[in-house]
């Protein structure tokens, strides 16, 4: 079931994808206030270690699972350990971090966890191989994460009264999942592909059970836009440069069925950074997106309404001033969509 809650009502808005460069809570909650007026982000940064990765991060939301590294990665464990301890006082400092720097806001706020199919896709069992493999395994993945976002929600809240909360379900493995591309735990072979009525369903489960609007971000290849609208996400956040005109269909019918479209077009790289024209003319980053529009027909006054800015994917891998850079670059172009739509 969709949980039906719309978007936030946000003009000429940008955000991040998610991770930030460093180890520094206080520094990253800054960075991500300070340059984000009317969406910013709960900041993860995975160089600090196991737990504050990507998966390790939503593997320690997960309630009555516990995930540990191991040589080949992540993998389920009978008993919480070091890992999963790690991965609760990270987040804990990264709450109090953003909970110093919203002091009085009001306003969207965007908090992050990886989805249910590819946390499937990336933990072990405890025999070794893909959680992905079991579908009993899956469905325990789902439900146990559901309740742990439940929570972390209602403690964001708690922590930040006045914000009105996106969560944003990172599913870059979806695409793979729903082709057989995901390879066995020795890497030898690929798993089967996961039906696409059961991934719609489990996540129409775990996103109708939440009392926030979900975003699903994916930066690979062929994001499965109908099934995710049918999913009942709020928004779908991509890179822009993965799309093809063959696309256009889909996503004309998800922005008719009101889906917001989280356009990542600032690179995420300082290589890609200058081989593009976004440093000179940041505007000039979201010409494909006022192109899309135009193909699909929409009214350029929309545009700015529907549409959000982004970097390509998470920049952990910048450097500070590369990811700052990236984040002025995207409220920049997202600004320019409301002032020159056309």
């Amino acid at each position: 079931m969709s949980n039906g809650l719309p978007f936030p009502e946000l003009v000429g808005a940008a955000t991040g994808v998610g991770s930030l460069p460093g180890t520094d809570a206080r520094e990253a909650a800054r960075t991500s206030t300070g340059a984000l007026e009317h969406l910013p982000f709960l900041p993860e940064l995975p160089a600090r270690g196991p737990g504050a990765d990507m998966i390790g991060r939503s593997a320690g939301l997960l309630v009555e699972l516990f995930a540990q590294t191991e040589p080949s990665g992540w993998r389920f464990a009978d008993r919480p350990g070091r890992d999963t301890r790690r991965a609760h006082s990270w987040l804990g400092e990264d709450l109090d971090a953003m909970e110093e720097f919203t002091q009085g806001y009001t306003g969207a706020l965007k908090v992050q966890a990886v989805g249910p199919w590819t946390l499937a896709a990336a933990i072990e069992l405890k025999y070794g191989e893909k959680a992905l493999a079991d579908p009993g395994a899956c469905r325990d993945i789902a439900g146990s994460l559901t309740e742990g976002l439940r929570r972390h929600l209602a403690e964001v809240r708690r922590r930040v009264p006045g914000a009105e909360l996106v969560l944003q379900l990172d599913e870059p493995s979806l695409p793979a999942v729903l082709s057989g591309e995901v390879r066995t735990a020795s890497g030898f072979q690929r798993l089967r592909s996961v039906d696409r009525q059961r991934a719609e369903e489990a996540l129409r489960d775990v996103i109708g059970a939440l009392d926030a609007p979900v975003v699903v971000h994916c930066c690979a290849p062929g994001v499965p836009l109908p099934l995710l609208r049918r999913a009942g996400v709020a928004g779908v956040s991509l890179d822009f440069s993965l799309l093809t005109e063959r696309e256009d269909e889909e996503l004309g019918e998800a922005v008719d069925a009101g889906t917001m479209i989280l356009a990542g077009v600032v690179p995420s790289t300082e290589r890609a950074l200058a081989q593009s024209t976004a440093l000179s003319d940041p505007a000039g980053s979201v010409q494909g997106v006022r192109a899309l529009w135009r193909r699909l027909g929409f009214a350029p006054e929309l545009l700015g309404r529907r549409v959000l800015v982004t970097p390509t994917c998470g920049l952990a891998g910048a450097s500070p001033d590369h990811a700052r850079r990236a984040l002025s670059l995207s409220v920049n172009a997202a600004r320019s969509l409301v002032d020159n739509p056309e």
